[in-house]
């Protein structure tokens, strides 16, 4: 049998990314978004789940496990660039489970991956802290065992679950999933510049992620100043994707003219990309 690439350099690089300064992990859902944005000049990419849920006319989290990992191998063949993983909550509630299907995903060829704390059941949207700890380290221990050098990212979703004080809940999970072996800490739906000011100094030396999924003033400057490592988008790419085609398919049904058309990339520009 033949062996498998080797992505150890992409691992490596994007560790390097982590050691200092900002960088933005914009997500596409699929290997052409991948490609295009690789093209013009990102250092890495992250994948998302929502949207590639929505391109399969599904809803997000509701995506099975092996479809996913396809998704993920697939941006990764698709690119040069290190790839981390939106891995959801592992596709398993217990740590066992997690830590199977973090070494899939390790298998992959990925840089890193992000297991979060929410349960998907609206009575009880967040996993008890000590079991979400019990959830990270045994993500720490698969990919430890891989020897691959895969950073672990862990979220914690108070802000997405409307969990009643979201900003020191989510600075009590992120502190425990840091000493369970966390790399990288990321609360996504922190978007208060004084917050994320105090989440940086609280939470360091571990770097934090910061999900920009709207315009909120701040720029990639303001956040590197405030001392965020990675600033990732989530489904918004996405979503701005599906924005333009409502809109022109609209235009269609509702006007009767094509003048949501108007400013497209040419064919000929878009075929010719991916031809090379």
């Amino acid at each position: 049998m033949m062996p498998g690439p080797d992505y150890s350099a992409r691992r490596a690089a994007f560790r390097k990314l982590h050691e200092s300064g900002c960088f933005v992990i914009p997500n596409p859902w699929d290997a052409g978004s991948a490609r295009y944005l690789q093209r013009i000049g990102f250092k890495a990419l992250a994948t998302t789940s929502a949207g590639f849920a929505f391109s399969l006319g599904l809803t997000d989290a509701a995506v099975p496990r092996d479809a996913m990992l396809r998704n993920i191998a697939g941006i990764v063949a698709a690119v040069d660039l290190p790839v981390n993983a939106d891995f959801e909550s592992g596709y398993a509630r217990e740590p066992e489970g997690v830590a199977a299907n973090v070494r899939l995903c390790v298998d992959t060829g990925v840089a890193g991956l992000s297991i979060e704390d929410a349960t998907g059941d609206p009575a009880n949207p967040l996993f008890e802290l000590p079991f979400a700890v019990e959830r990270i380290r045994a993500a720490r221990a698969a990919i430890d065992a891989s020897a691959s050098g895969v950073l672990l990212t862990a979220r914690a979703e108070c802000y997405l679950v409307n969990h009643p004080d979201p900003f020191r809940e989510s600075l009590r999970r992120l502190h425990a999933y840091a000493q369970a072996g966390a790399d990288v800490l990321y609360a996504p739906g922190l978007i208060e510049r004084g917050d994320i000011q105090t989440f940086v100094a609280e939470l360091n030396p571990k770097p934090v992620n910061l999900l920009m999924s709207r315009n909120t003033g701040l720029t990639v400057a303001d956040l590197a100043e405030l001392g965020v490592r990675r600033i990732s988008v989530g489904s918004s790419l996405s979503r701005a994707a599906w924005t333009a085609f409502m809109r022109a398919a609209e235009t269609i049904a509702k006007e009767g003219n094509f003048s949501g058309f108007d400013g497209l990339a040419a064919y000929a520009e878009i075929n010719e990309f991916f031809r090379r």
